[in-house]
């Protein structure tokens, strides 16, 4: 009579091995999501792909009116995020500002409402806006957002965005919308 071997596919170890690591994705992943999710970096999506960049975060006015000015490089994978206390129409310009930017206007939802591609380093005549209804900015290097396709309807990760966010940061689905 043959015997079969303890341990192997079918028995109840290996059973309970897959168990465990099944549970442990289970109560894990949502963990990991939360811990993805990092004030020092946005993630964006759509049906382009995905990008995350690693981010500057400016939430008052001081630091708001400095932003990228008198830089002369930005990585390509950083960007500065711009965070208002409440929706709003905030305005740009590009003075002092030696790098060519794309500017990325986001709803309270996370979702992007405007993208303004290549402002003009030095410029100070032209006042940027994404329109109204504008929570945060994000400014990332002249040209990337084409090169990445990241349009209007592009939903972007961040804290900065509460749990009613298209793509919230605990990984959840919006409710409504």
């Amino acid at each position: 009579m043959g015997r079969r071997r303890s341990g192997g596919p079918g028995s109840a170890r290996a059973r309970l091995v897959q168990l465990l690591a099944l549970v442990w994705v289970a109560l894990l992943a949502p963990a990991a999501a939360l811990a993805a999710c990092a004030p020092d970096r946005v993630d964006l999506r759509g049906p382009w792909g995905s990008a995350s960049f690693n981010v500057e975060v400016v939430d008052t006015p001081e630091s708001r009116a400095q932003g990228l000015m008198h830089r002369e490089s930005l990585p390509t994978s950083s960007g500065m995020l711009f965070v208002y206390e409440q929706a709003g129409a905030p305005t740009f310009w590009m003075k002092n500002t030696l790098i060519p930017l794309d500017m990325i206007f986001v709803r309270p939802d996370g979702v992007v409402q405007h993208v303004h591609a290549e402002a003009v380093p030095l410029d100070e005549r032209t006042r940027i806006s994404g329109g109204e209804g504008i929570l945060s900015v994000l400014e990332i290097n002249g040209g990337l957002s084409a090169r990445l396709g990241i349009a209007p309807g592009t939903e972007m990760r961040h804290p900065s965005f509460g749990p009613g966010a298209a793509w919230p940061c605990d990984g959840a689905a919006a409710s409504g919308g």
